[in-house]
């Protein structure tokens, strides 16, 4: 596996000697994930520190909901939802706060709050400032695929070639993002499992994750309690399968392994705990000598 150092400010990821955990952090109420349990602000906290003590390595904090045919909502109500807690977990986790947004605005006050990475679903897409804001900062922006928009991407999404599709977009997007003054070595791609992909690519992404090595940047990887896992564990079934049910974590932590084997470097989950003795294994067999 090719290995990375994203250094900057008082943080090093050392990506690649190990896969790094990003727990995730929904401040919503209508998440398909987690149905608003940590909407509040002292679940929201508490969540967050739990995650760290479990082995979180960032902690990934969104205030708009990103699930299929989801609408967006405003930056001033993103902002109430998601500076409060970025603001007192700073001073509580020692680990980098990831802003998960498309919009520049919330980017740029979750900064002054106390983040210190831009995840934008929509690469630079949604909003055109966001890659100065990256920039100015001088912190790590992730750039994700996704084809059309939340309400939008599941309908019915098509590709000439699902790989070369998705490269191309990030060579396109890397390329905005370097002339907007984004150093390259801060910049970390993810493939975005179940936005604007069929079930089918989804495991198609994960079994091929290598292709995107030749891009030479950090991969990060979201399958937690996606739809393609609920929905595989249905046909087996027969069952309705919620995305809080054991066998959809099961799932997830296969899926987890499978991206680690195939070349990811951080992954991204909800639940911690889970990730973190599944990385322990995968990262003892991708770590392996000779003998």
């Amino acid at each position: 596996m090719k290995t990375y150092n994203v250094l900057w400010d008082r943080y090093n990821l050392r990506l690649g000697e190990c896969t790094c955990i990003m727990g995730v952090l929904n401040i919503t109420p209508d998440s398909f994930s987690d149905g608003g349990k940590f909407f509040g602000f002292q679940d929201a906290l508490a969540q967050a520190e739990k995650m760290v003590e479990e082995g979180a390595d960032i902690i990934d904090v969104g205030g708009e909901s990103t699930r299929p045919f989801s609408k967006s909502v405003s930056a001033e109500e993103e902002m109430q939802r998601v500076l409060p807690v970025i603001e007192a977990l700073s001073a509580r986790v020692s680990v980098p706060i990831s802003i998960d947004t498309t919009k520049a605005r919330v980017a740029r006050k979750a900064i002054e709050a106390g983040a210190s990475i831009i995840n934008d679903i929509s690469s630079l897409r949604f909003d055109p400032d966001m890659a100065g804001i990256a920039a100015e900062h001088d912190v790590p922006l992730i750039l994700m695929h996704m084809k059309g928009t939340p309400e939008t991407m599941q309908a019915a999404p098509e590709y000439d070639d699902l790989i070369g599709d998705i490269k191309s977009f990030f060579e396109e997007l890397v390329d905005k993002a370097e002339k907007s003054g984004v150093s390259r070595s801060k910049l970390i791609i993810d493939p975005g499992i179940g936005f604007g992909k069929t079930f089918d690519h989804n495991f198609f992404l994960i079994r091929h994750l290598k292709e995107f090595e030749s891009l030479n940047l950090p991969i990060l990887i979201g399958p937690s309690r996606k739809a393609f896992i609920g929905n595989i564990l249905k046909q087996e079934t027969g069952r309705e399968i919620m995305p809080d049910m054991p066998e959809v974590e099961i799932g997830t932590q296969a899926a987890v392994a499978a991206a680690v084997l195939n070349g990811a470097h951080i992954v991204r989950v909800h639940n911690v705990a889970n990730t973190f003795a599944t990385l322990k294994i995968i990262d003892a067999i991708n770590s392996a000598g000779k003998f």
